[in-house]
């Protein structure tokens, strides 16, 4: 028995992850990269690594680090400039594969999706062979692996495809949803980050089985809304569907500076070109929104997010740019800055009356899950 809340019992959910997806692009179009630390970004003092080859992992390069500490802790890395349009070149072909076996898919990057295959255009009952073949058809198409995760809904796919990489795969039976969980380290759920883990683990919290120890009332005192979400997963609930139009929530421009900024009048004509660069994205994409955010990267890589809500949407420049002064005046800083940049989040995409939601009855129960894996 597995507790859902209000379920479809027969849900079969697919998260497909490509390996090291840009480092991976860039040694098939360049045999001799192959087998070689790679990371893709910069070396340089000012640079970031945006990825790293599974070669490069070994050494502990990981993605974000800067470039300078890559090359400390692997000596022999090779660096390349990322070239984000082949990156998507390939990221549609791989998306098209995806559409042989379902209309159900929800991207969340170039490199990763979900995909519901409950009701599947092959007719095929079994998400785990769906996945194999979709792993093996990348393959023979495009040169590339990938990982994948196989189970009842999106959050334990996700978890799932995170087990075997790289290059495999990991089904997550109904009757093993909570086995699963309970003997997972919270640090591998997805959406725990390291401030989370380190918190969990101070209070005695190591393993899902810990976190289910705890009451509701106990998560959400320690962790507010968050904690609620905490204790459905370990539980195996997770509601959200697989959808195939995702709604564009923010978007942004930012800049990393090739010497650190400490003065603000420099900041501001930094921030003054970012916005320009913000208005053009927003009116490609034909949206305005309410929530200005100033984002701040200092020279100690500690970021710093200030926001103010409008009480009406915006798209331009000028005012963008007013509204970030504010923000960067808002307190002072703390020490020089890397980076800086603008979002712009509460879009009017796809606005709709605000309707009370009916509650429904019987808010959770008990589902028996039998279906083929």
């Amino acid at each position: 028995m597995i507790w859902l809340e209000n379920s479809d019992s027969h849900r079969k959910i697919i998260h497909v992850d490509m390996d090291a997806f840009y480092a991976s692009v860039e040694q098939l179009d360049n045999p001799e990269l192959k087998g070689k630390p790679l990371a893709v970004g910069g070396g340089s003092k000012r640079g970031v690594v945006s990825a790293a080859s599974y070669e490069a992992r070994a050494f502990g390069v990981r993605s974000a680090m800067p470039g300078f500490t890559a090359k400390k802790l692997c000596p022999d890395l090779i660096f390349v400039r990322p070239r984000f349009d082949r990156y998507k070149e390939i990221s549609l072909k791989i998306r098209k594969i995806f559409y042989h076996f379902t209309d159900l898919v929800e991207p969340l990057s170039l490199d990763e999706a979900y995909l519901d295959v409950t009701k599947n255009k092959k007719g095929n009952p079994s998400a785990t062979l769906i996945a194999q073949e979709i792993r093996r058809q990348i393959f023979d198409e495009l040169g590339l692996t990938a990982s994948a995760g196989i189970s009842i809904n999106k959050f334990i796919a996700k978890v799932a495809s995170d087990y075997n990489k790289p290059n495999g795969q990991k089904t997550v039976n109904p009757e093993e949803v909570i086995t699963f969980l309970e003997a997972l380290d919270v640090k591998k759920f997805y959406g725990v980050g390291k401030v989370t883990q380190a918190k969990m683990y101070a209070m005695g919290i190591y393993t899902g089985n810990d976190l289910k120890a705890k009451s509701e009332e106990f998560l959400t005192a320690h962790f507010g809304k968050a904690g609620r979400h905490y204790y459905r997963i370990v539980r195996g609930i997770h509601l959200s569907e697989v959808k195939p139009n995702r709604e564009r929530k923010s978007l942004a421009a930012e800049r990393t500076f090739s010497e650190n900024i400490a003065s603000e009048i420099y900041m501001l004509e930094r921030l003054e070109s970012i916005a320009e660069e913000l208005q053009k994205r927003l009116k490609n994409n034909k949206v305005s929104g309410r929530t200005v955010t100033l984002k701040i990267k200092y020279s100690d890589f500690t970021i710093q997010t200030r926001s103010k809500t409008l009480p009406y949407f915006i798209s331009d420049a000028r005012i963008l740019l007013e509204t970030a002064k504010e923000l960067l005046y808002q307190e002072k800083m703390k020490n020089s800055v890397r980076l800086l940049g603008i979002s712009l989040s509460n879009l009017n995409t796809g606005q709709i009356p605000l309707k009370e939601k009916k509650k429904k009855k019987n808010e959770f129960e008990v589902v028996q899950l039998r279906f083929d894996f």
